[in-house]
């Protein structure tokens, strides 16, 4: 196991330990029997959605069109933390390299940062929907979907960029450890030089800001969507309404809810064990959960992933 040192800046680092789940060889192997079924849970999930979505035409629409998006993110985001952990539970290793270390904060900020993005885009696909249905059509066009879901990926590069760079260019004086089981910014910016992280530490605080003003904008669009729904007359149609919303709304809730306990957490509870609790709850729990919230109350996505599955059964046969 390498020795951790005391560095006296980032240049002479070529690599981090990992906090380990376990020490005993037992324990490491359950950690990776488990995370193992949760990221092929993931994946069939996540692939059978895509794989629905643009196999019927029923549902080329845009609410599919931002969800096939919200899978894709989904998936990178779980392959850039979970495998490498895997990797070192069999290996027995907590080791990762420098390099290694950069991309995974580069992917992991890249692909949470477009998370965001595309569920206010879907917040605003559902506004759009219920408020404006005579209008959705001129709105949310395929070149404006397409628009949308670019910004979305753009974002998400920019804030990774950001980010990453700043991060990486600072000092960093207390070690090599990283108090968490994959590279995390805040986790880092504890091995760095005094005072000078504040210049990420600003970056991170108008990150916030700018994912506040998100959930800003996405409880406005529900506040309308629900005042909308109550006035239709109809049961049925305030039945098929809430049926369209509340999928999206449980993932941003779940979204938001584990993303703020980690961030915002007070730092008296704070501890390696409850870090790392914290983490699995944002960035493993939600995108393995995302395709079972969105198929339990989807009826469209549900015919279409039967149909699938069906034809992929007689397939084999």
């Amino acid at each position: 196991m390498p020795v951790v040192s005391e560095m006296s800046n980032s240049s002479s680092l070529n690599e981090f330990l990992l906090l380990a789940f376990a020490d005993t060889r037992e324990l490491q192997l359950l950690h990776f029997s488990l995370f193992l079924g949760i990221y092929l849970a993931a994946l069939l999930g996540n692939g059978l959605i895509i794989t629905a979505i643009v196999c019927d035409h029923r549902l080329h629409t845009p609410m599919y069109f931002f969800l096939l998006n919200l899978s894709l993110l989904d998936l990178g985001t779980l392959s850039s933390t979970v495998p490498k952990f895997m990797a070192n539970s069999v290996r027995d290793t907590r080791v990762i390299s420098y390099s290694g270390c950069a991309v995974q904060v580069f992917l992991f900020a890249f692909l949470l940062g477009g998370e965001y993005s595309v569920l206010t885009v879907m917040a605003y696909d559902r506004f759009v929907a219920i408020c404006k249905p005579l209008h959705y059509g001129t709105i949310l066009g395929s070149r404006a979907c397409v628009r949308m879901a670019a910004a979305v990926w753009a974002s998400g590069f920019l804030y990774s960029v950001l980010h990453t760079g700043n991060t990486f260019s600072i000092p960093l004086c207390q070690g090599n450890t990283v108090d968490q089981f994959f590279c995390e910014v805040p986790q880092i910016l504890k091995l760095s030089c005094s005072d000078s992280y504040r210049r990420e530490v600003g970056l991170l605080v108008f990150s916030a800001c700018l994912d506040f003003g998100c959930f800003i904008f996405i409880v406005l669009s529900y506040v309308q969507i629900f005042t909308a729904v109550l006035m239709i007359p109809s049961e049925q149609g305030r039945h098929k309404a809430f049926s369209m919303c509340i999928p999206h709304l449980a993932v941003v809730s779940l979204f938001v809810s584990t993303d703020m306990f980690a961030y915002l957490k007070p730092p008296s509870i704070s501890s390696p064990a409850v870090d790392l609790v914290v983490a699995v709850l944002y960035a493993v729990v939600p995108p393995a959960m995302n395709p079972l919230i969105y198929s339990m109350r989807n009826k469209e996505l549900k015919d279409a992933l039967k149909k699938l599955i069906q034809r992929l059964l007689v397939q084999q046969q």
